[in-house]
């Protein structure tokens, strides 16, 4: 079988009618379990949430705010606070098997249903199958990565050496004795594996031949490097907040969304979802009812893919991780926010697109507010300026250009100081 399950083949029409039909019914759960939510969406009629147009009405809830309520509740409560800020529907206990802490700190909750992360399907797409060990190098301690691609593991019906981090011959000691199926963990420390290999002149055995891979960037020359040594490369796209958002396949023409979350590609600093094809921040909706999180701001940049993967997945396909969308920017000694040069924007029908240039040398700068524009343009350079000026307290420079111009990298501010 070339698929995890027959949702990845359905029809584009069935799959978007499923995820509409759950929307309203985790609406009203986040609602009713949540406290953050209650707060977040109050007033909100969740029936009433069953088209992407009604859910880019909810605002956006990005990574910082769960940190902001986390701490919030314990300030106020430090004995009883609720860990999570009240994003959870879970008490600690059976429902819960295990909390954990991602830098911030920000604690995440693991729930007890089989694959709570949902990482099976990158598992599988990347070649693992039942019956076969896999060598997992994520951490077990504190961060949930470990327990992440675990779980996954077991769902498609794998056994698992916990391998952790470190102690780089042991690894391959153990990989030597085993003979794993293959590698699960960050793409540089499986190079730091086989390098170490090398050194001790002791080969790995030649069923360890695929990886699924994460946690770091993974380049066209690693993955190559590896092809060369034998191992086959996949990687996935996850956080310790959602879970999976998108895994990679044989065809390694972008990436294949996991059936469990709903995405939007918005502005930054908006909660504005961005044409087809134009790089903006992810959003996803998680369909997970433990810990429901609503347009949720991962604070990365991605586009969404035309056309579907070769391999006949049928779900919406990204380009993968293309920086991150938080620009805020010190300028003249102010902060600017993306979401202001939107603000301003907005104000005129006439732009379409936006960004904010800072150059020069620091201490010295330069703003230039560039402006796609269509129709006419009598006084909107001056129009535009004192908009700059009444929304970021900053003057600026104002250049029109023609539709299409500038760059599709989901900048809105662009820092192009000298720092010398």
């Amino acid at each position: 079988m070339n698929f995890y399950d027959s949702l990845e083949t359905r029809s584009a029409a069935a799959r978007e009618a499923a995820l509409m039909a759950t929307l309203p019914a985790q609406i009203a759960n986040a609602q009713s379990n949540s406290s953050a939510f209650a707060s977040i969406l109050k007033g909100i009629d969740a029936s009433q949430v069953n088209t992407r147009k009604a859910l880019a009405a909810l605002p956006v809830t990005r990574k910082h705010e769960l940190l902001d309520h986390q701490e919030a509740a314990r300030a106020a409560n430090p004995s009883q606070a609720n860990v999570f800020g009240g994003f959870n529907t879970q008490a600690f206990g059976a429902a819960m098997p295990r909390v954990f802490a991602s830098p911030g700190p920000i604690y995440e909750p693991e729930g007890k249903a089989q694959d709570y992360w949902r990482m099976a399907r990158s598992i599988y797409a990347a070649g693992f199958r039942a019956g076969e060990l896999i060598h997992n190098c994520f951490s077990y301690h504190f961060v949930p990565a470990g327990s992440m691609m675990e779980s996954g593991a077991h769902a498609v019906g794998c056994t698992v050496f916990p391998g952790g981090t470190g102690q780089t011959e042991q690894q391959v000691q153990a990989i030597q004795h085993l003979h794993p199926a293959g590698y699960i963990g960050t793409p540089s420390f499986l190079k730091i594996i086989i390098e170490k290999a090398a050194e001790l002149n002791q080969p790995l055995p030649k069923s360890f031949n695929k990886a699924m891979l994460g946690g770091e960037a993974f380049p066209p020359s690693l993955r190559d490097w590896l092809l060369a040594r034998g191992i086959a490369g996949y990687q996935c796209y996850a956080t310790a907040d959602l879970g999976l958002i998108a895994y990679e396949t044989e065809t390694r023409e972008g990436l294949v969304l996991d059936e469990g979350v709903i995405l939007e590609i918005v502005r930054p600093g908006t909660g504005d979802p961005v044409p087809e094809g134009e790089v903006g921040e992810v959003v996803i909706t998680s369909l997970n009812p433990d810990y429901p999180l609503i347009r949720f701001g991962t604070g990365d940049l991605s586009a969404v893919l035309a056309g579907n993967c070769p391999t006949g997945r049928t779900n919406t396909r990204i380009k993968g991780w293309m920086g991150r969308a938080d620009q805020t920017t010190k300028m003249r000694g102010m902060f600017v926010h993306p979401g202001q040069i939107d603000t301003v924007a907005k104000r005129f029908p006439e732009i379409k697109r936006a960004r904010m240039i800072v150059s020069g040398e620091m201490a010295n700068d330069q703003m230039l507010f560039k402006a796609e524009v269509v129709g006419s343009v009598d006084g909107l350079p001056e129009r535009i300026s004192a908009a700059v000026r009444e929304i970021t307290k900053l003057r600026a420079d104002i250049e029109l250009c023609v539709v299409g111009s500038l760059p599709n990298d989901g900048k809105v501010i662009e820092d192009a100081r000298s720092y010398k």
